[in-house]
């Protein structure tokens, strides 16, 4: 059965129009054209974002680094590490007051109870306790110490710091556990034995590989590997993700004020007291900060906010800190998309958001999504345009060129008859964009029969697909031969020129290709000197950093290719600049600013030389003052050609125009002439 389709109109909530190879390309024909290089187009694409054909912007990376930027001030405005001390400190003194509190009510009973020895021991022990409690330290190791001693009175009050000091622990104990994997929670007696067994195992292999011996990698991870889930592939990786972690908790470390860090240190002994554990850790902290020295163990943050942190939130305020260190590390290094795909997206959509990850993946495979549709491929370790992405760039130029023309000049618009000025070849060929649309029904017909064929269908009707066109090849009475002389001079991109100028230079190409496939178009660059250039060359060509516009050279080569032509034989010159420079007849370049005599002179012979070889030389001047505009006039009265005295936006316009304008009086001088 046949497909059925419905249709609705456009209510702007309906999706399906996916960012594409084919949208990212046209997002970087003028940065191919601008550059000339693939590479250095994706990474000013990765810089600055894109929009995708819903029109939604597709964030580049320096949007996305300044959220990041964002995010870490905001975290470091709102917090405070204090925090850490407040919250335990206030518990502390909580259960302090609740046993002050059970101290005087047990007093008050033993004094109400006519009991006089009994009221004498119960004021003595009020006392001892007071004192006790009164003379205890102001730091919270102090704090812990005494009360492990102390006599409670209350027994809620001793419940409660029980519960405290073992909160504590386990919060110390995941500190350790978090330096050393992601994997283990709510550690047992028999987790933290285990990890210590880990712990001296890994120091072990770490200090074979630094000897060169065989570490023992695929042992140790049989016997070990649930305490890391990233599971990583060898030696070397584990220790970096493991001095990644440690580096997060170091940064907490050095976050805090001296008083801070030697409050914690000095709770961690009282609390933990496994020396051989804390030893272990050491160690293994020494040895990484040896091994990846790059992991910025110095790095602290400054935490201005007034919203205190617990513990557990500061360990964790340092982990999503440390993240994004990397995150921002990874997004200024990035060279390539593909780069990018070394990003944790889990990670990136916790941090910044979900469209920051979307963006991200997005970016990550733009360089695949180009590779496969064919438009680019690698080369020698860099990125190249294939002949599909050379004939793209030039037709989103020529479509980008003729949407700009006004309606009364010159569009492109095909005619379903044969004008004037072709003929039949009676051969045929692959439909392509630019194609007169003259299908050649039986071979259309045919090729769909042996496509349908192919995927095993045999019924009618016979289903119509591009791919099966073919079309009448035409051939032109009328043989145009055009040499594009492109100014390559370093005022052209100083004046914005450049980009417009190679456009048309690529629309040019593509039009005559498509269309006009039996013309000739040679391509001439100069600058200080000139130099002939191929179709394939064209996009990758770039400015001349130097200075000097020699069109005497330009007209030169010029002349020689279109020695070797037939037909109509005319020079396309775009410049924004006088002539400042010319071959010596030693064959040197010589250049003087403003224009020497002898350069101008050499020009002009060179220009009489192309007039007595029947070419005419059409200038298109962008931005042309009094003396380029003279000497443009003067020039084009020596030769019989045209002058065009344009700006970088409508450049395009007069060069298409003027190019089909002269296809048209060759096509009517050719029927004449028949």
């Amino acid at each position: 059965m046949s497909a059925r389709f419905t249709y609705s109109a456009w209510d702007g909530t309906q999706t399906g129009f996916e960012f594409d190879a084919d949208g990212a390309f046209d997002e970087l024909t003028d940065e191919l054209l601008y550059h000339g290089d693939v590479d250095a187009a994706l990474r000013r694409m990765m810089q600055d974002g894109m929009t995708d054909r819903d029109g939604n912007q597709l964030q580049g990376l320096r949007e996305l680094l300044e959220q990041l930027r964002q995010e870490r001030e905001e975290r470091l405005a709102n917090s405070d590490l204090g925090g850490v001390y407040d919250e335990i400190n206030d518990e502390l003194n909580d259960i302090v007051d609740e046993e002050r509190h059970a101290i005087d009510n047990a007093l008050r009973d033993a004094q109400n109870s006519g009991d006089q020895r009994r009221a004498e021991n119960a004021e003595a022990a009020a006392q001892d306790r007071n004192m006790h409690l009164d003379l205890m330290p102001d730091d919270l190791a102090g704090k812990i110490r005494e009360l492990d001693s102390y006599n409670f009175e209350s027994a809620d009050a001793k419940q409660r710091y029980e519960q405290l000091v073992d909160k504590l622990k386990e919060q110390l104990m995941q500190q350790m556990v978090d330096q050393m994997s992601g994997a283990m929670q709510n550690m047992t007696p028999e987790d933290m034995a285990r990890m210590k067994d880990m712990m001296a195992a890994l120091n072990e292999m770490l200090e074979k590989h630094q000897r060169g011996e065989d570490p023992g990698f695929e042992e140790f991870m049989e016997e070990y590997g649930d305490f890391f889930p990233e599971n990583p592939e060898s030696v070397e990786e584990l220790l970096e993700q493991m001095a990644q972690r440690m580096a997060a908790m170091q940064a907490m470390m050095n976050s805090m004020t001296p008083e801070q860090r030697a409050q914690l240190q000095e709770l961690s002994d009282q609390l933990m007291g496994d020396m051989d554990l804390q030893w272990q850790m050491q160690q293994l902290s020494g040895n990484l900060q040896q091994m990846f020295p790059q992991m910025q163990w110095e790095r602290s943050y400054d935490f201005e906010g007034q919203d205190p942190m617990g513990f557990a939130q500061a360990m964790q305020a340092m982990q999503d800190l440390g993240d994004m260190d990397q995150l921002e590390n990874l997004l200024r290094n990035a060279s390539s998309p593909s780069a990018l795909a070394e990003a944790d997206m889990d990670k990136v959509r916790n941090l910044m958001g979900d469209d920051a990850a979307k963006s991200l993946e997005r970016l990550a495979e733009l360089t695949k999504q180009l590779e496969a549709a064919g438009l680019v491929e690698q080369k020698e370790g860099r990125l190249e345009l294939t002949p599909k992405g050379l004939r793209k760039i030039g037709a989103n130029a020529l479509r980008e060129l003729f949407s700009n023309l006004s309606k009364e000049m010159a569009g492109q618009h095909e005619l379903s008859q044969h004008g004037v000025g072709h003929e039949r070849t009676y051969d045929s060929k692959e439909y392509e964009y630019g194609d007169p649309f003259q299908l050649d029904l039986n071979r259309t017909i045919r090729n769909a029969l042996r496509r349908q064929a192919g995927e095993g269908a045999t019924s009618t009707p016979i289903q119509l697909s591009p791919d099966d066109f073919e079309i009448e090849r035409t051939e032109h009475l009328t043989r145009s031969s055009t040499v594009l002389m492109l100014d390559l001079s370093l005022s052209m991109p100083m004046r914005d020129n450049f980009l417009p100028a190679k456009k048309v230079a690529m629309a040019l190409h593509h039009l005559i290709s498509t269309q006009f496939p039996r013309d000739y178009l040679g391509i001439v660059g100069f600058s200080e000197t000139a130099r002939i250039l191929t179709a394939d060359q064209l996009p990758e060509v770039s400015w001349d950093f130097v200075y000097g516009t020699n069109m005497h050279h330009g007209f030169t080569l010029a002349r020689q290719l279109l020695a070797r032509e037939s037909g109509n034989k005319q020079i396309i010159m775009i410049t924004d600049g006088e002539p400042t420079a010319h071959i010596t007849p030693d064959g040197y370049p010589f250049f003087n600013y403003p224009p020497a005599r002898e350069t101008v002179e050499a020009t002009l012979r060179e220009v009489v030389r192309c007039t007595k070889s029947h070419i005419r030389i059409n200038t298109f001047g962008l931005g042309a003052d009094g003396s380029l505009r003279a000497f443009i006039e003067r020039m084009s009265q020596m030769n019989g050609g045209r002058a065009f005295f344009t700006t970088p936006e409508n450049l395009g316009d007069y060069v298409l125009v003027d190019f089909l304008d002269g296809k048209r009086q060759q096509a009517r001088a050719g029927r004449r002439s028949a």
